[in-house]
């Protein structure tokens, strides 16, 4: 079965797209927008090494689930955030 909520954001990153290919963004809030989505990936990254090293600490069986779900929910933000810089790259 298809990740609903996965395929709704890969959908609404195509839209996004497609709008600023059409509107391009001020060349101002694209710098504020690159600088953040900078500041973003450095948080992330963050939280991607920690649960990594948490995963590594042979942790308890109900620790281990919530370190999965913290896994998967950053990698998917990481994924968003690369997204995003991609769309930002398109506008200069």
């Amino acid at each position: 079965m298809p990740d609903v909520i996965a395929l709704g954001r890969m959908k609404l990153a195509g839209e996004a797209q497609i709008m600023a290919e059409e509107n391009k963004v001020p060349p101002e809030l694209v710098k504020q927008l690159r600088a953040l989505a900078h500041d973003l990936s450095n948080a992330l990254e963050a939280i991607v090494q920690a649960t990594y090293l948490l995963s590594q600490a042979n942790p308890p069986e109900n620790t281990r689930r919530w370190v999965e779900v913290i896994d998967h929910s950053s990698q998917e933000a990481v994924r968003l955030n690369q997204k995003l810089r991609e769309i930002l790259r398109s506008q200069s």
